[in-house]
């Protein structure tokens, strides 16, 4: 049971967010990114690690929301909808929490699931669904689809794509700021999503991990046509690394897409990839020529360039976050702030080619 347009329903319900031991932990994007971006009331977080404790001082996300153990307790906030926060690796769901989301959806609430495991034709779930609840599976692949010709580069509008030197370390949240910058500005801009929270909280885009690899290029290609003729900026979620030996989805990006412009996201200090201490990041100019050869071999009109550093400093003290930042500034010679921290104008200048 599913609903046409979940994403509306995402803004106008009320919502509890699963994200046990993602608060604190490695697994939490998805639901911190819906805390700090989403418009949606919601209500409660599940949290066992941190039940009881102060969402802002352990996030810096500026919302009281409680956190709770239990999806038992949530309820008691009277949520509407479950929405699956954790991102494990994988996008797998342990046998833990689908006992919690059978428990939410025998309360009555409706799910929304972003990981790998589908639910919405789960022979478990399927009895406990009662009208007019519903189950929203994210990662879909998108109809019709065809193999990337390099089509994008017809289009007049900038395309900007995030890229990182690793997984999971700002991309969605670079591209939201810099839409909604653009947007303050008074610019057609539209941010699109690839990924599973970057569509709860925008609605359009694909889940990109969730096509077949032979046609992720041409679902990428897909997204960029429908909405490239109608916006002058179109920004779109980064995901993965070239740098990462697990990560596919950079390259279809960049095919798809064919960008006019590159901003590369990076962890302040970070020097190898996170869980691979073997594989390390190199130096942040040798970086940037990566991603400028390779995105101008995917059949680009004219090579892309990396306009600037997107800075993930969320670690680090205010004092240590603007050394860290003229420090990259210096090495590369290229613009860099923390776009979540200190905002995007800086980096949306640099796409825009605005002389201060």
């Amino acid at each position: 049971m599913t609903t046409e347009n979940p994403q509306s329903k995402i803004q106008n319900g009320k919502i509890a967010i699963l994200l046990h031991d993602g608060i604190n932990g490695l697994h939490g994007k998805t639901g911190l990114s819906l805390l700090r971006y989403s418009q949606a009331d919601i209500v409660a977080v599940i949290d066992r690690q941190s039940a009881g404790k102060s969402l802002p001082e352990l996030t810096k996300i500026p919302r009281d929301i409680p956190i709770v153990a239990s999806v038992a307790e949530a309820i008691a906030f009277d949520p509407e909808i479950l929405v699956i926060g954790i991102a494990p690796s994988g996008g797998a769901l342990p046998d833990e929490w689908f006992e919690e989301i059978k428990a939410a959806v025998a309360s009555g609430l409706s799910v929304v699931n972003g990981l790998h495991t589908p639910l919405a034709n789960n022979s478990e779930i399927i009895p406990l669904l009662r009208k007019p609840q519903w189950i929203w599976d994210v990662r879909q692949e998108p109809q019709g689809l065809t193999i990337a010709s390099g089509k994008a580069r017809t289009l007049s509008c900038q395309r900007v794509l995030t890229v990182g030197t690793d997984m999971a370390i700002g991309k969605m949240s670079t591209s939201l700021e810099l839409n909604a910058t653009a947007q303050h500005r008074g610019l057609n801009s539209k941010f699109l999503a690839t990924g599973q929270a970057g569509l709860m909280i925008a609605g359009d885009g694909i889940a990109l991990d969730a096509v077949r690899v032979d046609f992720a290029a041409g679902a990428v290609e897909q997204m960029i046509m429908k909405f490239g003729n109608t916006h002058d900026l179109l920004i779109v979620e980064g995901q993965g690394s070239l740098l990462h030996p697990g990560s596919t989805a950079t390259l279809p990006l960049l095919r798809g897409i064919q960008p006019t412009d590159l901003i590369l996201v990076h962890r302040a200090n970070q020097t190898h990839i996170r869980n691979h201490p073997h594989i390390l990041i190199p130096p942040l100019p040798i970086v940037v020529q990566l991603y400028e050869m390779v995105a101008s071999v995917g059949g680009a009109l004219q090579p892309p360039r990396v306009r600037g550093i997107a800075m993930n400093t969320f670690h680090l003290d205010e004092v240590a976050a603007k050394a860290a930042i003229a420090q990259v500034e210096t090495e590369t010679g290229l613009p860099c702030t923390d776009p979540v921290r200190f905002g995007a104008d800086l980096l949306l200048d640099a796409v825009m080619n605005i002389k201060k």
